[in-house]
């Protein structure tokens, strides 16, 4: 079973997160919702709070497929200042392992010279945070190892191409169809 691990700082953005956590479970990946502080329960920009399943501290990412950062405010800038989130993405970057960012937290992978050379995407107003990249404007880019997304109203093709990515096209589709997915 591919396993992913989902990091949730205070202030992420609930759709974004909790989108590819669903379709990623539907797909039959294992995914670990981690808390990058001490909190067992973490809340959203918009006050929902969030049950996680481990704390980033005690995760060994090197058990790991992939790492989602999701985005919201001030979600992302909490995930940019952890030393622990930069090591967790830069070590898993470092293995080839899949590196994914939506919203504004694509500019956590510019800040750490991940997007250098590459094709990304984010939120329209953070753009300028992704250093070293050629910014597309279209809802999910993949390249290489590196899966970005633009934002809440592109969270269910980010999680597409992340099922892809981990389970391949045909589980995607199953998937699509068994949520009625319409295109």
């Amino acid at each position: 079973m591919k396993r992913v691990v989902m990091l949730f700082a205070e202030g992420f953005e609930t759709v974004e997160a909790l989108m590819a956590v669903d379709v990623l479970r539907r797909g039959g990946v294992g995914v670990t919702m981690a808390s990058i502080n001490e909190d067992e329960v973490v809340r959203s920009s918009h006050g929902v709070e969030v049950g996680m399943d481990a704390v980033l501290g005690e995760v060994d990412v090197a058990d790991y497929d992939a790492v989602i950062l999701p985005g919201g405010m001030p979600g992302t800038l909490h995930l940019g200042e952890s030393e622990a989130v930069k090591k967790t993405v830069l070590a898993m970057n470092e293995a080839g392992k899949i590196v994914a960012a939506i919203c504004a937290a694509p500019g956590v992978l510019g800040k750490y010279g991940l997007l250098e050379g590459k094709k990304a995407c984010s939120y329209p107003s953070h753009e300028e945070n992704l250093t070293g990249a050629e910014v597309l404007r279209i809802p999910v880019v993949k390249d290489g190892n590196i899966i970005t997304s633009r934002g809440l109203g592109t969270a269910a093709e980010f999680a597409f191409a992340l099922l892809t990515a981990l389970e391949g096209a045909e589980k995607t589709e199953q998937i699509k169809e068994a949520i009625v997915w319409s295109e």
